[in-house]
């Protein structure tokens, strides 16, 4: 969870293209990633490894021991 939201849909939110109302600057996680990062392949990426680090997050809760509360 992130901000109380599942982790990949915070990241779909914030890799979606915005427009701002009042300036009307785009914001695109495209062209960021393109610009500022020079992979354009970035925004995949980061939804990859938001997948990766949830899938071991869940193993090892998984693996942890019970909690006996008397």
């Amino acid at each position: 969870m992130v901000n109380g939201k599942p982790a990949l849909d915070w990241v779909v939110e914030r890799q979606s293209v915005r427009t701002d109302k009042a300036s009307g600057i785009v914001n695109d996680a495209n062209d960021w990633a393109i610009e500022t990062m020079g992979n354009p392949r970035y925004p995949l990426e980061l939804f990859l490894r938001v997948i990766t680090v949830s899938l071991e997050t869940l193993k090892i809760v998984n693996a942890l021991p019970t909690l006996d509360i008397d």
